[in-house]
C-alpha cells in the first residue's frame, strides 16, 4: 500500500470515528439538556451536515449553554478535518492526476533500436547522432524523477531498472540492435551480465571510467569497451605536442597526401590581428579554409573580413606540405624555439593520460592536484592564485585544465588568465553546452568529454558512417548521401543548408578532392564531410 492510500485509510477511520462519537454525544445532549429526544440517525445527520457544511441549524436554536458549546466544538472540528484533508489527501490526488506518467515498457512494435542504459551528457550526443540517421533509441532510467525529466524533455524513455531482467525485457532488448551501458563501472558490468542473460546475441557496448577495469567489462560479456576519458586526455595533450613542432601531428587523412586539420592560431603569431583576406593564407600556403572557430563559434565558410586572434582555430584542407607551411604561420616566433613547461591541473583519468602523453613527448610538466599521490608534483586548489603561483604558472608556456567540474574550470580559467595573460590555455569540458563559456572566460582551446564520448559511441554503433575525428572540435566523417545523388554541390547548397563542407568524395576507390560547385554526386559515392556535430547531424537528416 503506497503512502497516499495509507493516509486515506487512516483519515477515513478517524473521520468516521469522530462523526459517530459526536452523533452519540449530540443524541444524549438533546435528551438530557434540551429535553427533546431524537433518533440516533437524526443525530448523525446533524453531525454530517455540520462537518460537510451542507446544512446548519435544523435543530436550532439550542436553549442550553451545554448544547451550544457542543455545536461550536462540532463546527470547529469539521473545519479542521476538512482543511486537513486538502493538503494530505486531495492535493496529492490532483497532483498525481495531472502529473506526467512515464512509460514502464517500450512500444510493442519497437525493434532495431539502441537501448541506452541511463542518459549522461555523452548519451545525449549519441542520441542526437542516432536521431540524425533515423535510428530509434530507448533510454532506461531507474530513477523515477530523472525518468520524468527526460520524458518531459522529449526523449524516448521508460522507467525501468537496466540491471534487472524485467527492465531489459520491458525495453524489448531481444529486438534491439545494441545496448549501451553508460553508468558507473560496477553498474555497467551488472547491466551487461543481465543483457547477456536476456538476449545473448545482442551487441553490448560498455563505457569504462577507469581503463584499468576494462578487463572486467569484457569478462562480463561486453562486445565493445570504450574509454573516452583516455582519448580526451590524448587529444588535449596533442595540442601541446603539436605546438612545439612545425610537423603536422594530428591531421585526419582524407585521401592520399590530402588531409584535414585543426590549427589553432597561437598567441604572438604574425596572423593575430589580421583579417583572413589580409593574412594571405591561401596564397602563402595553398590550403583551403573550410571553416574557423572564433571563440567557440564555428563559421563555415568564414568571412574574408573576419579578424584572426589567438583564440581562432582554423579548419583547413590540403596536402601535408601545404598544411605544414600554414602551421608555421600560425605558430609564435617566440614559442617555436622555446618548448617551455606545461602545467597540468587535475590528475584524474584525463590528467593522468595528459601527463603520460607529454612525458612520452619529452615535454616538461608540473602536475597540480587537490590530493597528493603518484605523479602529483604539488597539491593545491585550481582556483587558488597562490597554488597556481607555486606551480609557476606565470612562467609556464601552457596550462591544461583537466578538472572534472565545469564550474571550477571556468573559474580557474579566469584565475590563470589573470596570472599570465600570454599563456596558452587548454581546457576540458564535461558538457558541450559549457564550451562557449570557457572560451569567453579566456581559454584558447576547449574539448568536450561529452562530444568525444558521443562520437566514440556513434562510431562504434552506426555502420553507415565512420567518424574520422573523435578528439577534435569538428566532426569529420565518411557517409553516403542519397539526397545528393544526381545533384551538384553548388546546386544543393550544402554549406548554407547544413553548415558542413564536402572535402572529398570516394568514387570507385579513388578519392577526389578537387571539388568545385559543378561537381555532381553519383550513385555509390562516399562523401567525406566536415563540420560541427550539429552541422553533421543536419547533413544526415536532410541529405543522408
Amino acid at each position: 500500500m503506497d503512502t497516499w492510500q495509507r493516509r486515506t485509510s487512516q483519515y477515513v477511520v478517524v473521520l468516521v470515528g469522530v462523526m459517530f462519537g459526536y452523533a452519540a454525544v449530540y443524541d444524549a445532549g438533546m435528551s438530557v439538556f434540551e429535553g427533546s429526544p431524537i433518533s440516533f440517525l437524526h443525530s448523525l445527520q446533524v453531525v454530517v451536515e455540520t462537518f460537510t457544511t451542507t446544512g446548519f441549524g435544523s435543530d436550532a436554536p439550542w436553549t442550553t449553554p451545554e448544547m451550544n458549546v457542543l455545536v461550536i466544538l462540532m463546527d470547529l472540528t469539521g473545519v479542521v478535518l476538512i482543511f486537513l484533508a486538502l493538503p494530505v489527501l486531495v492535493f496529492p490526488l490532483f497532483e498525481e492526476a495531472i502529473s506526467t506518467t512515464v512509460p514502464t515498457a517500450a512500444a510493442a512494435d519497437l525493434e532495431d533500436h539502441v537501448v541506452v542504459c541511463t542518459l549522461t551528457p555523452r548519451g545525449e550526443t549519441l542520441v542526437d547522432e542516432l536521431d540524425s540517421v533515423g535510428v530509434d533509441h530507448l533510454v532506461l532510467e531507474p530513477d523515477r524523477d530523472r525518468a520524468k525529466d527526460r520524458y518531459e524533455q522529449g526523449y524516448d524513455v521508460i522507467h525501468a531498472d537496466p540491471e534487472s531482467v524485467d527492465g531489459l525485457e520491458a525495453a524489448r532488448l531481444p529486438a534491439a540492435r545494441c545496448l549501451v551501458a553508460d553508468g558507473s563501472d560496477p553498474v555497467n558490468t551488472s547491466t551487461v551480465l543481465t543483457a547477456k542473460e536476456v538476449a545473448e546475441d545482442v551487441r553490448t557496448v560498455s563505457v569504462v571510467d577507469d581503463p584499468s577495469r576494462e578487463r572486467y567489462h569484457r569478462l562480463a560479456g561486453a562486445d565493445d569497451v570504450l574509454s573516452p576519458r583516455a582519448l580526451l586526455g590524448e587529444g588535449l595533450a596533442s595540442k601541446v605536442t603539436a605546438g612545439i613542432s612545425t610537423e603536422l601531428g594530428d591531421a585526419v587523412e582524407v585521401g592520399e597526401d590530402f588531409e584535414i586539420a585543426e590549427l589553432p592560431i597561437q598567441r604572438n603569431s604574425d596572423l593575430v590581428g589580421r583579417t583572413i583576406a589580409e593574412s594571405g593564407m591561401r596564397e602563402r600556403a595553398g590550403v583551403n579554409i573550410v571553416g574557423a572557430w572564433f571563440r567557440g563559434q564555428f563559421e563555415s565558410p568564414p568571412s574574408p573580413d573576419a579578424t584572426l586572434d589567438n583564440g581562432t582555430v582554423l579548419l583547413v584542407t590540403g596536402r601535408e606540405a601545404q598544411l605544414e607551411r600554414l602551421k608555421e604561420l600560425t605558430m609564435s616566433d617566440v614559442r617555436r624555439f622555446r618548448r617551455g613547461r606545461t602545467v597540468v591541473v587535475g590528475h584524474g583519468e584525463v590528467g593522468t593520460t595528459v601527463s603520460a602523453a607529454l612525458s612520452t613527448a619529452d615535454v616538461s610538466t608540473t602536475v597540480l592536484d587537490l590530493v597528493d599521490g603518484p605523479g602529483v608534483d604539488m597539491t593545491g586548489d585550481a582556483t587558488d592564485p597562490d597554488a597556481l603561483s607555486r606551480a609557476e604558472v606565470e612562467d609556464a608556456r601552457t596550462v591544461i585544465l583537466a578538472i572534472p567540474d565545469d564550474t571550477l574550470t571556468e573559474f580557474a580559467i579566469l584565475v590563470v588568465r589573470d596570472l599570465n595573460p600570454d599563456i596558452e590555455l587548454i581546457a576540458r569540458a564535461e558538457k558541450t553546452e559549457n564550451v562557449q563559456k570557457m572560451y569567453r572566460a579566456g581559454a584558447d582551446y576547449v574539448l568536450s568529454l561529452a562530444t568525444v564520448s558521443g562520437r566514440m559511441l556513434a562510431s562504434t554503433i552506426l555502420e553507415d558512417e565512420e567518424v574520422m575525428s573523435l578528439d577534435k572540435q569538428v566532426e569529420v566523417l565518411r557517409t553516403h548521401a542519397p539526397g545528393l545523388v544526381g545533384r551538384t554541390l553548388g546546386g544543393a547548397d550544402v554549406r548554407a543548408r547544413t553548415g558542413c563542407t564536402v572535402v572529398g568524395v570516394d568514387r570507385d576507390g579513388e578519392m577526389i578532392t578537387d571539388l568545385g560547385a559543378d561537381f555532381r554526386i553519383e550513385e555509390g559515392d562516399e562523401l567525406v564531410i566536415a563540420g560541427t556535430d550539429e552541422g553533421a547531424n543536419r547533413f544526415m537528416e536532410t541529405l543522408g
